[in-house]
């Protein structure tokens, strides 16, 4: 591994993030918070100050752009750690310790949306844009935000991009990947903007409708209100919110071919998309059904709370519209069986992943088939494409190490808790970037504050290595990964 290569494109992105974390700054001074502008002020500086630090003088622009899949892991992983560090400083400020404040910038910046805050009332307004801005950031992803940005970063964009989100290669778009990162960010604008509009439009406060709009097409969930939907009392904000989950829960490579090559059957050919739209309907229904069987509502108004709450879980947004918690065991268990799902890949959502479960489903068809006919040939399709074999290969090894990874973690913190809920719930809901969990700490309307100090690290471990799909984590195993030369 090149460390002058990888020193030099994460030099180039913490420049210029430098520039993205001035715009809370600019919130502060619209909402005349003006000493809130203090911390990312700071955060700024240290930002290019790093930037300027890590530059390798005498460095030739194309060096930057001979990356390899190593160099790529090093660059996505490093550049997620420091941001994730800037991102503590304003909560510093704010007033959180030192592990609070990490806890919550990297629950941000990878939209896991779960949170240390119990007394909401006590923060200004622009520590809350800070939480839901830094989310959609990082929703799209970071390193994809900036191949889109920066020209020099071009073809170096393409390796750290399919390394920051693995299944990357199979969501081109155009030709340049460049233009592919500009479209996917263009349409994540547009869809946010649009939200905004339309909440606003219905009488959302503008800036409770920006921060909800920027966590909901992250996927990320924070809230400026402690009781996230349930505050505002308007079932018309509900649905909003839960369309526009619905949709960035889809592949975004797929919305584009949508809204710009107006290929609109693409998306009923799409099979993922075909089995999102039918789990989210199936268990809808479910827990409608159940909910109207134990009379917490009828079946009417039973639609709209099971609807909203399917879909903010298979996204891993975790918005709250009702406080799920006090459901019966029935839909809870429903819900609970969708966090080990997550919505489409290429899209705003954590967890493992449709696709990937839809293959072992198929590989596990295909084994079967071969018991009874060993010599017979059965490829592995997608949207009628054969699927690689070592494709399926890497499927297989990322689910297994997934809920290995949920597995040790989940007696950690069972371990350290002393909650069975609590600790498998908390597992799924960090490593899987859904936020909000089961039992009475990190319920939907509770908080991770009360957790022990090393299960705070864990979910920061989980939250960090979830977002990024474990890849590059694992990647730094490898011994290969530690040959350095310059």
């Amino acid at each position: 591994m090149n460390l002058n290569y990888v020193l030099n494109s994460i030099s180039l992105i913490l420049r210029y993030f430098s520039f993205l974390i001035l715009i809370p700054a600019v919130c502060a001074l619209i909402l005349k918070e003006y000493t809130c502008a203090i911390p990312f002020a700071a955060a700024s500086i240290v930002s290019f100050t790093l930037g300027f630090i890590f530059k390798k003088k005498n460095q030739k622009e194309e060096e930057i752009n001979s990356l390899n899949k190593t160099e790529a892991f090093a660059i996505v992983l490093l550049t997620w750690g420091l941001i994730c560090l800037i991102g503590v400083i304003p909560f510093l400020y704010f007033g959180l310790k030192p592990i609070d404040a990490l806890f919550e910038s990297v629950s941000g910046i990878t939209t896991t949306g779960a949170t240390i805050l119990t007394d909401f009332t006590q923060y200004p307004k622009t520590m809350f844009f800070w939480r839901s801005f830094s989310q959609w950031l990082g929703g799209l992803g970071i390193i994809v935000l900036f191949t889109a940005i920066l020209p020099k970063f071009s073809i170096a964009g393409r390796q750290a991009a399919f390394a920051e989100i693995p299944g990357a290669q199979d969501s081109k778009l155009t030709p340049r990947i460049r233009q592919s990162a500009a479209a996917l960010w263009g349409i994540y604008f547009m869809l946010t903007l649009i939200e905004v509009c339309i909440l606003i439009y219905l009488k959302m406060p503008i800036f409770d409708a920006i921060c909800t709009s920027l966590s909901t097409m992250s996927g990320g969930g924070f809230s400026p209100e402690g009781q996230s939907l349930i505050a505002y009392g308007q079932t018309k904000f509900v649905w909003v919110v839960a369309v526009f989950m619905f949709v960035a829960g889809i592949n975004f490579a797929l919305q584009y071919r949508i809204y710009i090559r107006r290929k609109i059957l693409s998306l009923f050919r799409d099979e993922e998309f075909k089995v999102y739209f039918l789990i989210v309907a199936l268990f809808t229904l479910l827990i409608a059904s159940t909910l109207t069987m134990h009379h917490f509502y009828d079946f009417k108004n039973a639609i709209r709370p099971s609807f909203f709450q399917v879909t903010t879980i298979i996204t891993t947004t975790g918005f709250a519209s009702a406080d799920y918690a006090q459901w019966c065991l029935r839909a809870k268990l429903l819900l609970f069986i969708l966090m080990f799902t997550g919505a489409s890949i290429g899209s705003a959502s954590g967890g493992v992943k449709l696709l990937r479960i839809i293959l072992i489903f198929k590989y596990l068809k295909r084994q079967i088939s071969k018991i009874h006919h060993p010599n017979g040939v059965y490829p592995i399709k997608i949207n009628k494409v054969i699927v690689q074999e070592d494709i399926v290969r890497q499927m297989i090894s990322f689910v297994l190490f997934f809920y290995a990874i949920f597995a040790l973690t989940a007696l950690i913190l069972i371990y350290t808790e002393q909650d069975v809920t609590t600790g498998i719930s908390a597992a799924i809901a960090t490593l899987g970037n859904l936020g909000p969990g089961f039992g009475e700490k990190i319920g939907p309307m509770g908080s991770y504050a009360d957790l022990q100090t090393i299960s705070k690290l864990i979910a920061i471990f989980n939250m960090f290595i979830g977002r990024l799909e474990l890849i590059p984590f694992l990647a730094i195993l490898h011994p290969d990964f530690w040959s350095l030369k310059k």
